[in-house]
């Protein structure tokens, strides 16, 4: 992890505190002036950053950008570990075809538990049956690499059922939306549709083993509905709008790894 990722970690677990460049020198074990330079850096990138003299510095609370060490410091223990001096995992984009198709990619080329891909947008989301899974900016779209043994479960419908609970969970944990599992792999907000899940999996071909599973998971988060086409913006809703935003993505990936990563 660069010193700008650590910095950033730093900064994303003490959101509510102000800490002082001296003090992330010295646990970082970097110079004051590295601080800085990464400070500037992650300005450049679209963090903004409070300083006040005396005090040091501080994430505003307004900050919404995907990052590895903004998912990182919201993880649990046993999960951070999945992750922890393996960067290579997280897979950041700000457009993709899809999160499922790279997922799948690296699945085959590179097998890891707990590989992450996640995208601003995708041009190319697919859903259930090879439908269209519209995917602009504003939502967030996720795909997890798991394995057989780390499964509850090797039935698509079990597998599917225990994501969607997971996803349920981690929004009703986290804000006030309760939605609700329909019939297995869509989550509603009444009667609109604000996720949808695919799983997707890879056998071996002489003997049939499963060997890798892909979760893709799909939320409406700060989506603006109007925009969407119109056969699908009546049956869709959005986690937030209007810019009510009380949590971040990072926060949301990270508990719904929390509660499948086990």
């Amino acid at each position: 992890m660069s010193s700008k990722d650590k910095i950033l970690e730093l900064l994303e677990a003490n959101k509510s505190t102000f800490l002082s460049g001296e003090a992330m020198a010295s646990s970082l074990g970097i110079s004051r002036n590295a601080i800085w330079k990464a400070i500037n850096d992650l300005r450049k990138n679209g963090y903004e950053i409070e300083a006040v003299s005396n005090k040091g510095y501080r994430l505003a609370g307004q900050n919404d950008i995907l990052s590895a060490a903004g998912i990182s410091s919201y993880l649990k223990k046993d999960v951070a570990d999945i992750y922890k001096g393996n960067d290579s995992l997280i897979h950041i984009y700000d457009s993709i075809p899809s999160t499922n198709r790279k997922a799948k990619e690296l699945a085959i080329t590179d097998l890891k538990y707990g590989t992450l891909v996640i995208a601003n947008e995708q041009s190319e989301g697919r859903g259930r049956a090879d439908h269209s899974f519209y995917s602009p900016k504003g939502g967030l779209y996720m795909s997890v690499v798991m394995t057989p043994e780390h499964l509850p479960s090797t039935d698509s419908d079990e597998i599917t059922t225990f994501i969607g609970n997971a996803v349920c969970d981690a929004i009703a944990s986290l804000t006030d939306v309760k939605p609700t599992l329909k019939p297995i792999n869509d989550l509603f907000v009444g009667d609109k549709k604000i996720c949808g899940i695919l799983t997707e999996a890879g056998t071996e071909f002489e003997t049939g083993r499963l060997q890798w599973i892909v979760i893709g998971i799909g939320i409406n988060f700060n989506s603006d509905i109007n925009a969407f086409p119109d056969e699908i913006k009546n049956k869709a809703t959005s986690l937030f709008s209007d810019g009510n935003i009380t949590i971040t993505r990072n926060q949301l990936v990270a508990d719904i790894l929390n509660r499948i990563l086990k």
